[in-house]
């Protein structure tokens, strides 16, 4: 066929015409816009402080998510974001993240899923709980050294927990500079 274009027209520019027609329009967005349109996008925030007077001090926050069995919903992890800070010399401050399956809090404390769709009135499925102690158990999925600031992976929903799985997330911050330091945790996911 001499006379047939297989991509555009012969008097349009190359690749003005949509080829990939697997979602249409076009995939153009990440998922979480959809989720929050759809109102499915949760978030769960959580933070802890210590007072440094005469030594090393840490301040440890962890979050853990339980999609209870038979909830009859996955949760895709989004993003997790967090801080390492306060008003100790910075240069003094270091910290860690860790990302774990499972584990276990210690003295844990019930935290209330936000929906990020502010005229959403869906509720997660989810049992949220934080505690300012370092998570116990569970298989590490990731763990890193962080600086003082902000940190903010994204997953993209590329970490998912099925019905009777958990996962937990934990910031620590230590110093030995008289001051205060905190350490703060959010955690983002949508439901399907």
């Amino acid at each position: 066929m001499p006379n047939h274009y297989i991509i555009n027209d012969n008097d349009q520019p190359v690749y003005v015409e949509m080829t990939n027609t697997f979602r249409s329009p076009d995939i153009s967005a990440p998922p979480e816009i959809s989720a929050s349109q759809s109102a499915v996008l949760f978030s769960a925030n959580a933070s802890n402080s210590a007072t440094i007077v005469l030594s090393l001090l840490s301040a440890t926050i962890s979050v853990r998510i339980n999609n209870p069995a038979g909830s009859g919903r996955t949760l895709y992890l989004s993003r997790v974001s967090g801080s390492i800070g306060g008003t100790s010399v910075l240069t003094s401050i270091s910290g860690s993240f860790t990302l774990v399956k499972g584990g276990t809090l210690t003295s844990p404390s019930a935290l209330t899923p936000v929906n990020n769709n502010l005229a959403g009135t869906a509720v997660s499925v989810m049992t949220v709980q934080s505690s300012t102690a370092a998570i116990s158990g569970g298989s590490v999925l990731a763990s890193y050294q962080i600086a003082p600031g902000v940190f903010s992976p994204a997953f993209t929903g590329s970490i998912i927990v099925p019905p009777g799985n958990a996962l937990s997330a934990s910031v620590s911050s230590s110093s030995a500079a008289v001051g205060t330091i905190i350490s703060a945790l959010s955690l983002t996911w949508w439901e399907s």
